[in-house]
């Protein structure tokens, strides 16, 4: 298995070069390509075909969530991981980037050991943003808004009882093990009922799901999905 292809996308050159500086020292790692805009994200993505792109949100011209929604659904670019870079933590772009397909976000003065362990965790296929982190983003993001966004994500209905079951316990941010606690399946079966829910509703890990949730309307803010005992964790 070759090293991890990366693209980083940022408008300032300095940002570009000290991502460059600090992930090319690694040995599994290979930076690939750079970007100065969303547009020049997208036909980089598509001409180098990356295993994860860096992708700051505020560029001119098209910006990184424009970006993000194109690279996410591009059919040659199915493997692709974008992580957001922001200045914010709770910055409103972030829930739309997450939506738009991102697969977790870090803020732009991270340390270069978190850097690189993210960019390791997210090429892994694993989401790097835990479910109960995603849910209170969320939260956070929806809490501040004057009215709760409409609900424009029906879930299909090829989900059996069992697959919303599961897929409430995961956007309360429940793990595979404890989910298998819980209802008294195995952990096996439980990673083959999360393999189910996230193809029929083609996401592409599990914040993408606690996403799809929301946007359902299954999960309501400041809920934990109407079942008793579920904590919010920490």
């Amino acid at each position: 298995m070759g090293p991890i292809r990366v693209l980083v996308a940022d408008d300032h050159s300095l940002v570009r070069a000290g991502f460059r500086s600090i992930l090319s020292d690694e040995d599994d790692i290979e930076v690939v390509g750079e970007a100065k805009d969303g547009a020049e994200a997208v036909a980089a993505a598509v001409t180098e075909i990356p295993d994860v792109v860096l992708m700051d949100i505020r560029m001119p011209g098209m910006d990184g969530l424009e970006a993000t929604r194109l690279i996410t659904a591009h059919p040659r670019l199915r493997g692709t991981k974008v992580i957001v870079l922001t200045t914010f933590d709770l910055d409103e772009y972030v829930f739309g980037a997450l939506k738009a397909g991102a697969s977790a976000f870090l803020l732009k003065g991270v340390e270069p050991p978190v850097l690189i362990d993210a960019v390791r965790t997210v090429a892994g296929g694993e989401a790097l943003l835990e479910p109960s982190a995603t849910r209170r983003l969320i939260e956070a993001y929806v809490g501040g808004q004057r009215a709760a966004p409409p609900v424009g994500f029906p879930l299909p209905s090829s989900l059996t009882a069992r697959e919303i079951e599961i897929l409430r316990l995961i956007a309360a941010g429940l793990t595979n093990t404890e989910i298998a606690g819980r209802l008294f399946i195995s952990p096996l079966t439980c990673k083959s009922h999360v393999s189910r829910v996230l193809t029929k509703l083609d996401a592409r890990d599990r914040t993408q799901l606690v996403v799809l949730a929301y946007e359902s309307g299954l999960i309501v803010p400041g809920q934990t999905g109407g079942l008793p005992g579920v904590p919010l964790q920490k």
